[in-house]
Order: C-alpha cells, then structure tokens, then sequence
C-alpha cells in the first residue's frame, strides 16, 4: 500500500474542502484533497443553481398567469409550457456551472488530488480506497450532505426522487407527493406547481422554511396555502407502488384517513452530513445521536484533536457562504496546528427563493429570551411599492437588545426579501443600533421603505426611547 505524508489531509472537495485546500497552501502547508465522487460542489451539481434555473422557468410562467391584474389579457391557448425545454434549459445551464467548478477543481496539482473513499484509522491516518494510506498531523472534514429520506417512504424508497433527480427530469409529471414544507420542499414544490405539476406537500408538524417566529412562520403558512396544498400535520402511514405510479396513506390532524395516488413522490424533509462511513469511532471523537463530532464554531476544531470539520459535514448551516467560511477557518487553523485561533463570524443570513421569498438574519427568535429583546414589525399586505408591484403580502420582524437598543436579527416572508435582508445583515454584523440604522437613506418608493416602518415600530417598543429615537422625520405615502 502506498503511503502519503502530508501535514493537511482534506476529505471532500466541495465548497468547504476547496476553501480549506487553498487556505492550506496559503498558508505553506503541504496538503491533499481527497474526493469518492465526481468533482462540482454540492451547490453547482444539485442545489443552489439548478434548483435557481428551475425557479426562474416557474417564475416566467407566473408572471405570464398573474399579469391579468395589470390589464393584460392572456388566453389560456395563446401560450403554453414546454415542460421539456424548460428541463432541458435546467441541465444545460446547470451543466455550464458545474464545468467551472470542475476546471477550477483539476487546476489543482494532480498529485494534490487523490480519489477514493477514506475511513479513519487513528486521529490524523486515513486509508483512502484499497491502495493508499494518508498519515496528516491534521485532517479536515469537509464530506458535505446528502438528502434524508423519512422511515415513511420506506415502501417506495427505491423510487423516491430526491432534489437532485428532479434536474434529471426529461419532463415533468401530471402529480407529485412532496415530503416536507421546509426550503427544499418549498422552493422546488412551489416552482414544479407553477410549471403545471399538481403538487402536495406532506408535513407532519407544522414547521415552514427556516422560520422560527411563530408570527412570521403563520403569516407565511397562510400565503403559501393560497397557492400551494399543503398537509400540515398530516402522517404519512403506508406507501405502495402501484401500476399508476404511487400510492400514499395518511392520517390528518383530526385522525381521518386518506389515500392517492401520484406519479412520483420527491422526499425533501432535510438533508443529514455525510459521515458515516468514516470510521470516526477510530479517532475517539465525542459523536452526537447525528454521528457528528462536537466543534468549536469558531476555530471549526473537534473536541481537542488535530481534526476539523467544515461546511454541510458540520449540520448547521448548509448554505454556500458559510461553507466557504467554514472551509477557509478549518484550512487555516489545521495549517498552523497546534496554534489555532478562533474566527469572528459573520451575521447569519439564510433565504429562500420562494415568491414571497423567506429570510432569516442574525440571531433566529426561538434563540432570543423575549424578556431581553423589543419587536417591531411591518405587514407588506398593504406597503406601497409591494401594492404597485402587485405582490403586497408579508410580514417582517425585527428584534434588538432592550439594553442599548442594539439591532440583532430578523425574520421574514415578502417582497425581495434577499435583497433587504442583505441590508438587516450588514447592520446586525456592525452592531449597528436602532437610531442608526433608521439615520440611514431610504428612496421612495421602494420595498426597504417597509423595513424602515419596522425599524420605526421597534423604536417605539424599546424600553430606554430617549436613547432610541431616531431623527427621522419623513413620511411617504404607503411607506
């Protein structure tokens, strides 16, 4: 078996392990990047763009549908969705992607690059398929996630879709099962609804998106229940395949039974690190009921071994930037082993590309003592530039420090929401107060117009309003 010795051993080569290889050579570390799969991050094969592609066909198409409110007259014969087109747009433009990160990936020395599968054999020695061992004084693991599905599919699990078989769909089905009303579900149930599928979505608790505010989270429930049929706490029993595709029983929340039939069944219920099968038990690594070992978020360190772990393979943050960041962290301070130093991270942000789009920034309500923190709010059910638009429906909420008046974090469902969320973001990550962020410019007419009517309604709650209220004195009509 031929050996390796390097100081840098990285396990995946997704948006964290690349992060973490390129920090490592910065640093002067001599490193490898081992990958089992085929190159292109998880973000570029099967999430973030092609699912993004699939949205803007959906999006074309609604905007087609929703025009009438404007004066349009659009017949029902005078267009339609070619369903194999769009799927065929989804590919090819996802493929472009996935080529970019591929040609990035083997730009990288090839003796850099090992392929195989690697199990642990103590903290720092890995044996990488049936040929190789790798002795590191650190290793970094960056194996990314993989799409759960629930004990309830168990019946059909064989033909179950996941999201990233939904890309390679040729065309599109009459029905589909959705299991979960989490982001996932949400963004790709909403957008095969508007392409013409006739989509159920399967939930048994009554959880939406990343929402954790129970106001935000209702708000979203009911505008998304006007287009979309969602099963809140309804059990899924019993799945059968059958002749006309698959047949799913379940109870409702009163303890009826139902059954139907669809002709596919897409499991996007989250999503679980890809751990097992690394042997981890051989590194002694403390490992919760998940299988994860427990980390230090800011140096990405596991307990106090010589291993770090980054991106989707951590479980709690599985979105690209904080890969990226994860990797950079986990690179660097395996690099400078043992002297390792703790990063400042950046203000959490998540969105979800639904329509209304769902955000979440900073510090999530169910973390927040209520007693601590002053809420403001605003509904964009009548808000003036969402009212032009057409697209008047959502609620934000926003949380600050009743100590300081110190903005900290919000939740949201409405309007281009991943833009104003940048904004909420970057004041949450400069501690940026109140009164300050209210002393920043606002044009008219434009959706941020509402985010400072929440600002203002926050103001007004907190407890010291002498320290709070903001020189801020214009009006605009529907602001």
């Amino acid at each position: 078996m031929e050996t390796q010795d390097v100081d840098v051993a990285i396990i995946g080569a997704g948006t964290a392990g690349l992060n973490a290889s390129k920090e490592a050579a910065d640093e002067g570390a001599d490193w490898v990047l081992i990958e089992s799969g085929p190159y292109g991050t998880t973000c570029a094969r099967v999430g973030c763009m092609p699912s993004k592609l699939l949205i803007a066909a959906s999006e074309s198409a609604h905007e087609i549908q929703r025009s009438g409110q404007f004066g349009m007259r659009v017949e029902p014969e005078g267009w339609s969705i070619d369903d194999k087109a769009v799927m065929e747009r989804v590919r090819r433009e996802r493929d472009r992607f996935v080529d970019f990160v591929v040609d990035s990936t083997e730009d990288r020395p090839e003796e850099k690059r090992l392929r195989g599968h690697a199990q642990f054999v103590d903290e720092t020695t890995l044996e990488v398929g049936d040929n190789t061992r790798v002795e590191a004084d650190t290793v970094v693991i960056a194996t990314g996630s993989s799409p759960w599905v629930p004990p309830s599919l168990d019946g059909i699990r064989d033909g179950v879709l996941d999201n990233a078989d939904v890309f390679e769909l040729e065309t599109l089905p009459d029905s589909m099962a959705v299991v979960g009303t989490g982001v996932v579900a949400l963004e790709l149930g909403q957008a095969l609804t508007r392409l013409g599928v006739e989509t159920t979505f399967f939930n048994p608790y009554r959880d939406i998106g990343p929402l954790t505010d129970p106001e935000v989270e209702s708000k979203a429930a009911s505008i998304f229940a006007d287009e979309l049929d969602l099963r809140f706490e309804h059990d899924i029993d019993q799945t059968d395949r059958v002749e006309e595709g698959y047949l799913l029983r379940w109870r409702d929340a009163d303890g009826n039974e139902h059954e139907a039939v669809f002709d596919e069944v897409l499991a996007a219920a989250g999503r679980r690190p890809n751990l097992e099968g690394l042997n981890l038990e051989a590194t002694g690594l403390d490992l919760d009921d998940r299988g994860v070992p427990d980390f230090d978020h800011q140096t990405m360190q596991c307990d106090n071994l010589p291993i770090f772990i980054a991106g989707d393979a951590a479980g709690h943050l599985n979105v690209l930037h904080e890969a990226s960041d994860e990797g950079r962290i986990a690179g660097s301070n395996a690099a400078a082993y043992p002297d390792i130093s703790a990063a400042e991270r950046r203000a959490s942000l998540s969105v979800v590309f639904t329509d209304p789009q769902m955000a979440t920034v900073g510090r999530r309500f169910d973390t927040l003592d209520r007693d601590d923190i002053a809420v403001g709010e605003v509904s964009y059910d009548n808000q003036g530039r969402a009212r032009v638009m057409g697209v008047d429906r959502g609620l934000v909420r926003v949380y600050a420090w009743r100590e300081g008046c110190t903005f900290i974090g919000a939740e949201m469902v409405g309007p281009r929401v991943e833009h104003t969320s940048h904004l909420l973001a970057w004041a949450a990550q400069k501690n940026m107060s109140v009164r300050e962020m209210l002393e920043m410019p606002f044009y008219h007419p434009v959706v941020e117009e509402g985010i400072r009517t929440a600002l203002r309604d926050l103001a007004e709650r907190l407890d010291v309003i002498g320290r709070c209220r903001p020189e801020d004195r214009g009006e605009s009509p529907g602001d």
